[in-house]
């Protein structure tokens, strides 16, 4: 053994304390536990102990050191236990016999280390036993680590201090998920527009160009909330400026996106442009904002600009600064903000990162330390210092936010994506269980790039990936700039037509995806879930990837699926738009017995009215009952927090040849006139109709 800072290497580590901080929830701490060599990122707060440990607890991890100087946690796993988790992965939705890597890496069509390696850190496991109650294990580092999921053993090894482990144990994997929130936080409610369509391209440039293309959507009846722009919009890639050339009147161009129902997003990167005479640099030098090199010099690395400082996010003085560039920059009609690069990439960095030799200064509860320790939670940190500006620039508003790089816990402050994926049917299969990972790793808003962002899209991989990548939480097509057009008319005609009928279908699902939103805010359920979701104890459906859960009760059955596992029950095909049950390309949707859906009309954009009318879609169980909510607010601002929003619980009972469906509850002071609602009853593969309104219950004969 060998002795280093007072470790012993090669040796146990003994648990110095462990205790009941929620229901099924322990916190181990192991010997030598240091909150400064490990501060606390990821929990939301501190965990308040309940009690002592309950007896006849499975679940408790082993540490050692090693001779390399990391920390190992192992915990054991019953046999015959499903292994999910891991946060951003490639491979297959089941992590038996998976290993990963947990340093965020700029990874251009996942090739690093073989796609082991990936833009972010979610040092968490949800094991699934074979009975159907679930377990999981949350890993509290932020360090280096790699992460083995064995099939009898999950071994976590991580560079620096011992670290706290937490297990979760209860009675399905959803609850599981509940608990994770407790420990990591959820989501914030989004603006509804963040969950209509996206719209991206590297580079939509000049104004003329957004123009033709928010024209488009529009003429061509295409529904679009949200046109992006990435880095070409700037002044030489220097963030938080707009080229005079390019846009020179961005509040005019803005307003004409708000004027035909559309947001704008835009990219801010964390490399700042090494230039005396500009602000966002300048003023950063005089408030010593940058992260410094081993001899305390301001490191400079390239990205776009070229030579770029790079601001200490773990320094609250830094995260002041930073979120107060967002007030002057959003003022002109900015409505959403795109962090991207923050891993950080640095071009002509080692691994393509900054050196782990450079200095954090810390602050607050961080204390200073190397990049090495806080490579991983730097986009955690620069989410958090955008939000905060955001917040305080437009109070009244929810923010959103894109990142690419993140952490466990990062989820309360952004929305990410997948990262540089490629234009092939690969990437497009793998999108399914790399959203479905997320998912179960507490980050409910993620999607891919629809298309595949890099190389040339084949009319036939859009068509397929649009028809079901429409039910990601967050759906977005782009396109690199060394790439022809991906828009959804930039193919052929019978792609456009199935394009625009797979995103009328998302629209027309707003009520009951924007239900799935809230339940995700409010306990952390995944928006889009796996299928065994369905039935946590059939082991048939353990490893299906194919077919997706969009909330609790839709099944979606993409085209390109070739014999998925799929739950037994009662499971009726819906249609919502008319012909997509016949589309070659759209996704087949099933919904569950005993389940009442609230489904809204087609839209362009989500300023337009979707209850007009609303329509409950019904299918009863086997003793001919179903139920089902609503949640809508205002979709923006901050009423929700205070009673201004509304939850209708709908109940359908059938009595002989009639169903009737009726409102058994509702809550919240948010007015929701519904004027006549439709219902349509699915059973049998038929559908029956009736409609009326909800002050006394609507009958339907079938």
């Amino acid at each position: 053994m060998t002795m280093s800072g007072g470790y012993v290497f090669g040796a146990n580590v003994g648990i110095a304390g462990s205790a009941l901080v929620g229901k099924g929830i322990v916190e181990f701490v192991p010997e030598r536990f240091d909150s400064l060599s490990t501060p606390m990122l990821i929990l939301s707060h501190q965990p308040v102990i309940q009690g002592e440990v309950p007896a006849g607890w499975k679940f408790t991890p082993k540490y050692e050191t090693t001779d390399r100087g990391t920390v190992v946690a192992t915990v054991a796993v019953p046999d015959g236990t499903s292994l999910y988790g891991g946060g951003e992965v490639t491979g297959p939705l089941l992590r038996n016999g998976q290993k990963i890597k947990m340093w965020n890496t700029d990874t251009g069509l996942y090739l690093v280390d073989g796609g082991k390696r990936l833009y972010q850190t979610h040092p968490w496991v949800m094991g699934v036993r074979p009975d159907g109650s679930a377990f999981g294990v949350l890993f509290d580092t932020f360090h280096k680590a790699e992460l083995s999921t064995g099939s009898d053993k999950i071994v976590f090894e991580a560079d620096g201090a011992p670290f706290k482990t937490y297990v979760i144990d209860r009675t399905s994997p959803q609850e599981v998920l509940k608990g994770l929130a407790e420990l990591t936080g959820t989501i914030e409610m989004p603006p509804r527009w963040a969950i209509g369509y996206h719209q991206s391209r590297f580079s939509y440039v000049p104004e003329a160009r957004v123009r033709e293309v928010a024209e488009t959507f529009r003429s061509k009846k295409i529904p679009c909330d949200v046109i992006w722009f990435d880095i070409n919009y700037m002044d030489g890639y220097r963030v938080f400026t707009i080229s005079d050339k390019e846009f020179p009147d961005p509040a005019r161009m803005n307003k004409f996106l708000h004027d035909n129902g559309f947001k704008s997003v835009y990219m801010i990167d964390p490399g700042v442009k090494v230039d005396e005479d500009y602000f966002v640099y300048s003023t950063g030098k005089e408030q010593d904002v940058f992260v410094k090199d081993a001899y305390r010099n301001e490191f400079h690395g390239k990205v776009w600009p070229g030579d770029c400082a790079f601001p200490d996010f773990t320094r609250p003085e830094t995260r002041a600064w930073w979120g107060k560039l967002y007030k002057d920059f959003l003022s002109c009609g900015i409505d959403g903000i795109w962090n991207d690069m923050n891993e950080p990439s640095v071009f002509d960095g080692p691994g393509g990162t900054m050196p782990e030799s450079c200095i954090h200064l810390g602050g607050g509860n961080l204390p200073t330390g190397t990049h090495g320790m806080y490579h991983n939670a730097y986009g955690r940190l620069m989410v958090e210092a955008s939000r905060d500006g955001i917040l305080a620039a437009n109070p009244d508003k929810r923010p959103f936010i894109l990142s690419r790089s993140n952490l466990l816990g990062g989820q309360r402050y952004a929305a990410m994506w997948t990262g540089d994926n490629g234009a092939s049917y690969d990437h497009m299969k793998l999108s399914v269980p790399m959203s479905l990972t997320l998912g179960l790793s507490g980050q409910p808003f993620n999607g891919p790039d629809i298309g595949g962002f890099a190389n040339e899209t084949a009319p036939d991989l859009w068509g397929h990936w649009i028809g079901f990548g429409a039910f990601f939480p967050f759906s977005r097509g782009h396109a690199s700039c060394d790439t022809s057009d991906k828009e959804p008319w930039a193919y052929t005609k019978e792609v456009e037509k199935e394009s625009r009928m797979a995103i009328e279908r998302r629209y027309r699902l707003m009520p009951y995806l924007y239900t799935a939103f809230y339940n995700a805010h409010k306990d952390g359920q995944p928006v889009m879930a796996p299928v065994f979701f369905a039935d946590p104890a059939d082991v048939s459906l353990r490893a299906e990837e194919q077919a997706f859960m969009l909330g609790e009760d839709i099944l979606v059955i993409p085209a390109f699926a070739e014999n998925p596992a799929l739950p037994k029950g009662i499971w009726e095909k819906m249609s919502l738009v008319k012909g997509d049950t016949e589309g070659k390309y759209q996704a087949d949707m099933r919904v569950r017995g005993g389940s009442i859906i609230p489904v809204g009309k087609v839209v362009q954009n989500l300023t337009e009215n979707v209850f007009d009318p609303l329509t409950l879609v019904v299918v009863l169980d086997e003793e001919g009952k179903a139920s089902g909510s609503l949640y809508w607010d205002e979709g923006d601002g901050w009423g929700f927090r205070n009673g201004e929003y509304k939850i209708v619980d709908f109940t359908a009972r059938q009595n002989g040849n009639k169903v009737a469906v009726a409102i058994s509850d509702s809550e919240g002071s948010f007015p929701l006139d519904f004027r006549k609602v439709n219902v349509e009853v699915l059973k049998g593969g038929k559908v029956y109709r009736s409609s009326g309104t909800l002050d006394s219950p609507i009958t339907v004969n079938i």
